[in-house]
């Protein structure tokens, strides 16, 4: 879990790990001019069924703790990268060859990364 000072972003990160998500990387974005939002949260699930219980886990969460419901969905039809846009976060859910693939993690350099450890 991590402490950050969004509790949107912190509401995140404990229903991915609540589904057994893995690989958590959290880019704060916050201090780049030009960025689309101010935090990525990126994750894997290892087939199409851990990342859509993941990305319905991220939903549920955000909408029973904090009354927050995503803006868009996208990606669910295929479930190897569902994207769900918050506004000022955008979380999205891969599986691992996709994530590896598309490197969002390095897509902004100068966002600061935390890397959450994976829960046993």
């Amino acid at each position: 879990m991590t402490k950050n000072e969004n509790p949107l972003v912190d509401t995140i990160v404990n229903a991915i790990q609540d589904k057994k998500g893995t690989g958590i990387v959290v880019a704060d974005m916050s201090h780049i001019a030009d960025a689309v939002c101010r935090y990525f949260i990126i994750c894997q699930g290892n087939s199409g069924n851990q990342v859509e219980a993941i990305a319905r886990g991220v939903g549920d969460g955000a909408r029973e703790k904090l009354g927050e419901k995503p803006m868009a969905v996208c990606g669910e039809q295929n479930a190897v990268w569902i994207a769900l846009d918050y506004g000022d976060v955008m979380v999205h859910v891969f599986q691992p060859e996709t994530r590896q693939f598309y490197d969002l993690e390095h897509l902004w350099a100068d966002a600061a990364l935390t890397s959450i450890p994976d829960l046993p």
